[in-house]
Formats: C-alpha cells, structure tokens, sequence
C-alpha cells in the first residue's frame, strides 16, 4: 500500500484519513483518533500534514473550542479522485491466496486485536503497564 501511495506523497494512515473525510464527511479529531485507535500526537501530526498540503481543513468546534473538525478541500477530493482503486493493492498483494486462506487471516487478526485491545483496556484500568 504505501508503494502504491507513496507517488501521491501520502502514506497509509493519511490514505485512511482521507477515506474517512471522502466517504463520512465532516469528522471530530478525536473521534479519528478512536477510528483509528492511535495516540493524540500521533494523529496531530498526521492531520498536520495533511493541513499543510492543503489536503484537510481543521477548524474549532464551534460547541468546544478545544476541540478540531476536520473536513477534506476541494484540493483533497481531487487528490482522492486521482488516487488508485486499493483494490488493485489487494489484487496484487493476495493474488493467487484462496478465499478460505483469507479468511482465516482475517479471523486471527480479528482475535488478536481484540486480544491486545482488551489488555490495553486492562491496563488503563488497573494502571499497571506490566500485569499480563
């Protein structure tokens, strides 16, 4: 994927920002931030990109002031529009993998971040980093 992208100098994770703005519309960072499930700074700085390129406006929350809106320009939908169908990347990335093989991927993907996301749920909880 980040092959496929990197000619449009955007990388994955901004791909996805994208989407999301393309496809949601209007979207609250922080509720990004938990799409996403990455920390704040990390999502600061890609959202800061992307404003830079011109690509995402952020703007304040008219309701928090704290908070930021983020909305996808005029200069981002056309970007998107120039984008490759990530279909091609799975085609290329699976081709020749059965569907059966697939799905097993998925599951066991599917089971291991809801395996870690549950232990880093514990970990907020009981705010000991080193329980297993």
């Amino acid at each position: 994927m980040e092959s496929v992208l990197r000619p449009y100098d955007i990388g994955s994770t901004q791909w996805y920002v994208l989407y999301q703005l393309t496809n949601d519309g209007p979207t609250m960072q922080r509720d990004l931030g938990r799409m996403l499930q990455v920390e704040r700074a990390t999502l600061s700085g890609i959202v800061s990109a992307l404003v830079r390129k011109g690509l995402v406006e952020q703007t304040p929350d008219p309701a928090d002031q704290r908070q930021r809106m983020l909305r996808i320009t005029a200069s981002g939908l056309k970007l998107w529009d120039e984008l490759p169908d990530l279909a091609l990347i799975e085609a290329l990335a699976f081709d020749g993998v059965e569907a059966a093989e697939l799905a097993t991927v998925v599951t066991v993907l599917q089971a291991a971040t809801q395996r870690l996301n549950n232990h880093l749920s514990k970990e907020i909880v009981d705010g000991d980093p080193l329980q297993p």
